[in-house]
Protein backbone atom coordinates (compact mmCIF):
# COMPACT_ATOMS: atom_id res chain seq x y z
CA UNK A 1 0.00 0.00 0.00
CA UNK A 2 1.36 3.55 -0.96
CA UNK A 3 2.01 5.57 1.76
CA UNK A 4 -0.05 8.06 1.11
CA UNK A 5 -3.23 5.89 0.76
CA UNK A 6 -2.19 4.25 4.33
CA UNK A 7 -2.00 7.05 6.07
CA UNK A 8 -5.28 7.97 4.54
CA UNK A 9 -6.91 4.53 5.55
CA UNK A 10 -5.66 4.75 9.19
CA UNK A 11 -6.80 8.42 9.23
CA UNK A 12 -10.53 7.83 8.19
CA UNK A 13 -10.79 3.89 10.02
CA UNK A 14 -10.13 5.88 13.43
CA UNK A 15 -12.28 8.54 12.42
CA UNK A 16 -15.09 6.07 12.45
CA UNK A 17 -13.57 3.96 15.80
CA UNK A 18 -13.59 7.21 17.96
CA UNK A 19 -16.82 6.79 19.35
CA UNK A 20 -16.03 3.31 20.32
CA UNK A 21 -12.45 2.74 20.93
CA UNK A 22 -12.32 3.14 24.85
CA UNK A 23 -15.35 1.37 25.81
CA UNK A 24 -14.49 -1.30 23.46
CA UNK A 25 -10.47 -1.03 24.16
CA UNK A 26 -9.80 0.98 27.53
CA UNK A 27 -9.78 -2.02 29.95
CA UNK A 28 -7.47 -4.26 27.27
CA UNK A 29 -4.79 -1.92 26.54
CA UNK A 30 -4.60 -1.08 30.64
CA UNK A 31 -1.71 -3.37 31.20
CA UNK A 32 0.03 -1.51 28.49
CA UNK A 33 -0.92 2.20 29.39
CA UNK A 34 0.47 1.42 33.25
CA UNK A 35 3.29 0.18 32.43
CA UNK A 36 3.90 2.83 30.13
CA UNK A 37 3.20 5.35 32.44
CA UNK A 38 5.10 3.70 35.48
CA UNK A 39 8.48 3.87 33.07
CA UNK A 40 7.65 7.27 31.96
CA UNK A 41 8.41 8.86 35.86
CA UNK A 42 6.97 12.04 34.93
CA UNK A 43 7.34 14.70 37.00
CA UNK A 44 6.06 18.14 38.04
CA UNK A 45 6.77 20.61 35.94
CA UNK A 46 7.91 18.72 32.28
CA UNK A 47 6.75 19.26 28.78
CA UNK A 48 5.24 15.80 27.41
CA UNK A 49 4.66 14.73 23.75
CA UNK A 50 1.76 11.92 23.15
CA UNK A 51 2.23 11.17 19.78
CA UNK A 52 -0.80 8.86 18.50
CA UNK A 53 -2.55 9.92 21.36
CA UNK A 54 -6.54 8.74 20.02
CA UNK A 55 -8.71 10.15 22.45
CA UNK A 56 -6.32 10.89 25.16
CA UNK A 57 -6.15 7.91 27.52
CA UNK A 58 -2.38 8.47 27.63
CA UNK A 59 -2.22 12.57 27.70
CA UNK A 60 -4.85 12.94 30.55
CA UNK A 61 -2.98 10.62 32.79
CA UNK A 62 0.34 12.62 31.84
CA UNK A 63 -1.27 16.35 32.24
CA UNK A 64 -2.23 14.75 36.00
CA UNK A 65 0.52 13.69 36.62
CA UNK A 66 3.26 16.60 35.49
CA UNK A 67 0.51 19.56 37.26
CA UNK A 68 -0.56 22.38 36.72
CA UNK A 69 2.89 24.18 35.87
CA UNK A 70 3.76 20.86 33.18
CA UNK A 71 1.88 20.64 30.11
CA UNK A 72 1.52 18.04 28.14
CA UNK A 73 0.56 18.12 23.90
CA UNK A 74 -1.56 15.07 22.41
CA UNK A 75 -1.48 14.31 18.59
CA UNK A 76 -2.88 12.05 16.33
CA UNK A 77 -3.72 11.79 12.54
CA UNK A 78 -7.27 11.37 13.39
CA UNK A 79 -9.03 14.75 13.48
CA UNK A 80 -12.67 13.34 15.46
CA UNK A 81 -10.28 11.53 18.18
CA UNK A 82 -8.20 14.80 18.68
CA UNK A 83 -11.76 16.53 18.78
CA UNK A 84 -13.00 13.72 21.11
CA UNK A 85 -10.23 14.47 23.44
CA UNK A 86 -10.03 18.44 23.22
CA UNK A 87 -13.94 18.37 24.39
CA UNK A 88 -12.78 15.82 27.66
CA UNK A 89 -9.94 18.50 28.59
CA UNK A 90 -12.39 20.90 28.68
CA UNK A 91 -15.08 19.11 30.46
CA UNK A 92 -12.07 17.60 32.81
CA UNK A 93 -10.72 21.31 33.44
CA UNK A 94 -7.72 20.35 32.53
CA UNK A 95 -5.39 23.50 31.32
CA UNK A 96 -2.10 22.04 30.74
CA UNK A 97 -2.85 19.75 28.02
CA UNK A 98 -4.07 20.34 24.34
CA UNK A 99 -4.37 18.40 21.21
CA UNK A 100 -4.08 19.06 17.66
CA UNK A 101 -4.31 16.79 14.34
CA UNK A 102 -0.33 16.41 13.33
CA UNK A 103 1.04 13.45 11.18
CA UNK A 104 3.72 11.58 13.52
CA UNK A 105 6.25 11.18 10.94
CA UNK A 106 6.41 15.21 10.37
CA UNK A 107 5.52 16.04 13.39
CA UNK A 108 4.97 20.55 13.29
CA UNK A 109 6.89 21.17 16.60
CA UNK A 110 10.18 22.64 17.81
CA UNK A 111 13.28 21.36 18.26
CA UNK A 112 13.93 19.87 22.06
CA UNK A 113 10.94 21.31 23.01
CA UNK A 114 9.56 18.28 25.36
CA UNK A 115 11.33 16.64 28.33
CA UNK A 116 9.29 13.54 27.72
CA UNK A 117 7.73 11.92 24.72
CA UNK A 118 5.41 9.14 25.06
CA UNK A 119 3.77 6.79 22.53
CA UNK A 120 1.21 4.17 23.24
CA UNK A 121 0.62 1.36 20.42
CA UNK A 122 0.77 4.01 17.60
CA UNK A 123 3.68 3.11 15.84
CA UNK A 124 2.46 0.36 14.37
CA UNK A 125 -0.20 1.93 11.73
CA UNK A 126 2.30 4.44 10.51
CA UNK A 127 3.85 3.89 7.13
CA UNK A 128 7.11 4.63 8.43
CA UNK A 129 7.37 4.35 12.17
CA UNK A 130 11.25 4.44 11.50
CA UNK A 131 10.88 7.99 10.82
CA UNK A 132 8.09 8.57 13.61
CA UNK A 133 10.49 7.87 16.25
CA UNK A 134 13.54 10.47 14.52
CA UNK A 135 11.07 12.66 15.29
CA UNK A 136 10.08 12.03 18.66
CA UNK A 137 13.74 12.49 19.31
CA UNK A 138 14.17 15.54 17.39
CA UNK A 139 11.88 17.48 19.70
CA UNK A 140 13.31 16.09 22.64
CA UNK A 141 15.48 17.87 24.88
CA UNK A 142 19.06 16.86 25.46
CA UNK A 143 19.01 13.94 28.23
CA UNK A 144 14.89 13.71 27.04
CA UNK A 145 13.26 10.63 27.69
CA UNK A 146 11.19 8.17 25.22
CA UNK A 147 8.90 5.41 26.00
CA UNK A 148 6.71 3.12 23.73
CA UNK A 149 4.45 0.61 23.29
CA UNK A 150 3.79 -1.64 21.07
CA UNK A 151 1.73 -5.08 20.11
CA UNK A 152 4.67 -8.20 20.48
CA UNK A 153 5.07 -11.16 18.60
CA UNK A 154 2.18 -11.88 16.21
CA UNK A 155 2.00 -15.57 17.39
CA UNK A 156 1.55 -14.17 20.97
CA UNK A 157 -1.27 -12.21 20.16
CA UNK A 158 -4.65 -14.53 19.28
CA UNK A 159 -6.83 -11.08 17.47
CA UNK A 160 -4.02 -10.67 15.20
CA UNK A 161 -6.22 -13.77 12.94
CA UNK A 162 -8.41 -10.70 11.64
CA UNK A 163 -5.71 -9.11 9.43
CA UNK A 164 -6.08 -12.16 7.30
CA UNK A 165 -9.75 -12.10 7.34
CA UNK A 166 -9.82 -8.78 6.37
CA UNK A 167 -7.72 -8.67 3.90
CA UNK A 168 -9.44 -11.50 2.03
CA UNK A 169 -11.69 -8.71 1.31
CA UNK A 170 -10.29 -5.50 0.26
CA UNK A 171 -8.01 -4.78 -2.73
CA UNK A 172 -4.48 -4.55 -0.70
CA UNK A 173 -3.74 -4.85 2.95
CA UNK A 174 -5.16 -3.39 6.13
CA UNK A 175 -2.33 -2.66 8.00
CA UNK A 176 0.59 -3.96 6.53
CA UNK A 177 3.57 -5.17 9.01
CA UNK A 178 1.48 -4.67 11.84
CA UNK A 179 3.55 -6.31 13.74
CA UNK A 180 6.74 -5.92 12.75
CA UNK A 181 8.20 -3.46 15.74
CA UNK A 182 7.06 -6.63 17.86
CA UNK A 183 9.26 -9.06 16.58
CA UNK A 184 12.60 -9.72 18.70
CA UNK A 185 14.69 -6.31 19.44
CA UNK A 186 13.25 -4.17 16.29
CA UNK A 187 11.91 -1.72 18.37
CA UNK A 188 14.98 -1.13 20.17
CA UNK A 189 16.83 -0.88 16.85
CA UNK A 190 14.46 1.81 15.50
CA UNK A 191 15.35 3.65 18.79
CA UNK A 192 19.27 3.03 18.15
CA UNK A 193 18.93 3.91 14.82
CA UNK A 194 17.55 7.29 15.96
CA UNK A 195 20.67 7.94 18.31
CA UNK A 196 19.02 7.04 21.48
CA UNK A 197 20.51 5.65 24.37
CA UNK A 198 20.26 3.68 27.52
CA UNK A 199 17.59 1.53 25.70
CA UNK A 200 16.04 -1.02 27.50
CA UNK A 201 13.12 -3.19 25.97
CA UNK A 202 10.47 -4.96 28.03
CA UNK A 203 8.12 -7.60 26.81
CA UNK A 204 4.54 -7.76 28.80
CA UNK A 205 2.21 -10.67 28.48
CA UNK A 206 -1.75 -10.08 28.73
CA UNK A 207 -5.11 -11.21 28.19
CA UNK A 208 -7.98 -9.84 26.77
CA UNK A 209 -11.12 -10.69 27.75
CA UNK A 210 -14.39 -10.36 25.57
CA UNK A 211 -17.94 -11.27 27.44
CA UNK A 212 -18.86 -13.11 24.34
CA UNK A 213 -18.22 -13.03 20.48
CA UNK A 214 -20.16 -10.07 19.86
CA UNK A 215 -17.92 -8.06 22.04
CA UNK A 216 -14.79 -9.80 20.70
CA UNK A 217 -16.02 -8.95 17.11
CA UNK A 218 -17.52 -5.11 17.98
CA UNK A 219 -13.96 -4.57 18.97
CA UNK A 220 -12.06 -6.74 16.26
CA UNK A 221 -14.02 -5.04 13.25
CA UNK A 222 -15.86 -1.59 14.88
CA UNK A 223 -12.93 -0.16 17.15
CA UNK A 224 -9.80 -1.29 15.56
CA UNK A 225 -7.83 -0.49 12.46
CA UNK A 226 -9.86 -2.56 10.49
CA UNK A 227 -12.60 -0.20 10.84
CA UNK A 228 -12.64 1.37 7.15
CA UNK A 229 -12.70 -1.30 5.52
CA UNK A 230 -15.80 -3.14 8.21
CA UNK A 231 -17.89 0.33 7.23
CA UNK A 232 -17.82 -0.39 3.25
CA UNK A 233 -18.60 -4.36 3.49
CA UNK A 234 -22.53 -5.73 3.09
CA UNK A 235 -24.32 -7.40 5.22
CA UNK A 236 -23.19 -10.98 3.76
CA UNK A 237 -19.47 -9.92 3.83
CA UNK A 238 -20.06 -8.63 7.36
CA UNK A 239 -21.26 -11.90 8.10
CA UNK A 240 -18.86 -14.44 6.00
CA UNK A 241 -15.99 -12.04 7.93
CA UNK A 242 -17.91 -12.24 11.31
CA UNK A 243 -18.06 -15.58 11.32
CA UNK A 244 -14.12 -16.93 10.05
CA UNK A 245 -12.71 -14.52 13.26
CA UNK A 246 -15.17 -16.65 15.99
CA UNK A 247 -14.18 -19.58 14.45
CA UNK A 248 -10.11 -18.26 14.52
CA UNK A 249 -10.13 -17.89 18.57
CA UNK A 250 -12.53 -20.74 18.99
CA UNK A 251 -9.67 -22.25 20.99
CA UNK A 252 -9.81 -19.20 23.18
CA UNK A 253 -13.53 -19.56 23.97
CA UNK A 254 -14.18 -20.17 27.84
CA UNK A 255 -17.86 -20.62 28.52
CA UNK A 256 -20.02 -17.59 26.68
CA UNK A 257 -16.44 -15.60 26.77
CA UNK A 258 -13.34 -15.64 25.14
CA UNK A 259 -9.70 -15.09 26.58
CA UNK A 260 -7.14 -14.33 24.09
CA UNK A 261 -3.60 -13.86 24.61
CA UNK A 262 -1.52 -10.89 23.83
CA UNK A 263 1.81 -9.56 24.37
CA UNK A 264 2.60 -5.77 24.61
CA UNK A 265 6.36 -4.80 24.13
CA UNK A 266 7.44 -1.65 26.15
CA UNK A 267 10.67 0.28 25.14
CA UNK A 268 12.10 3.03 27.53
CA UNK A 269 15.05 5.66 25.67
CA UNK A 270 17.02 8.38 26.81
CA UNK A 271 18.32 11.05 24.18
CA UNK A 272 21.94 12.03 24.53
CA UNK A 273 22.67 15.09 26.67
CA UNK A 274 25.81 16.43 24.52
CA UNK A 275 22.98 18.46 22.75
CA UNK A 276 23.04 16.29 19.39
CA UNK A 277 20.33 17.16 17.25
CA UNK A 278 18.37 15.31 14.37
CA UNK A 279 16.99 17.73 11.48
CA UNK A 280 14.68 17.04 9.16
CA UNK A 281 16.97 16.23 6.43
CA UNK A 282 16.00 12.86 7.29
CA UNK A 283 12.49 13.12 6.46
CA UNK A 284 10.34 11.86 3.42
CA UNK A 285 9.93 14.24 0.94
Amino acid sequence: MQPRLQRRVQRYGWDLAAADYEPLWQAQLAVAHDELIARAALATGERVLDVACGSGLIAFRAAVAVGPCGRVVGVDLSGRMVGSAAQRAVQHKLRNVRFERMDAERLSLPDASFDVALCALGLMYLPDPEQAVREMRRVLRPGGRLVVAVWGERSRCAWSALFPIVDAEVASDVCPLFFRLGQGDMLAHACADAQFEAIELRRVATTLTWANADAACRAAFVGGPVALAWSHFDEATRARVRRRYVEAIAAWRRHRGYRLPGEFVIVTATAPGDGQAINRSNEPG
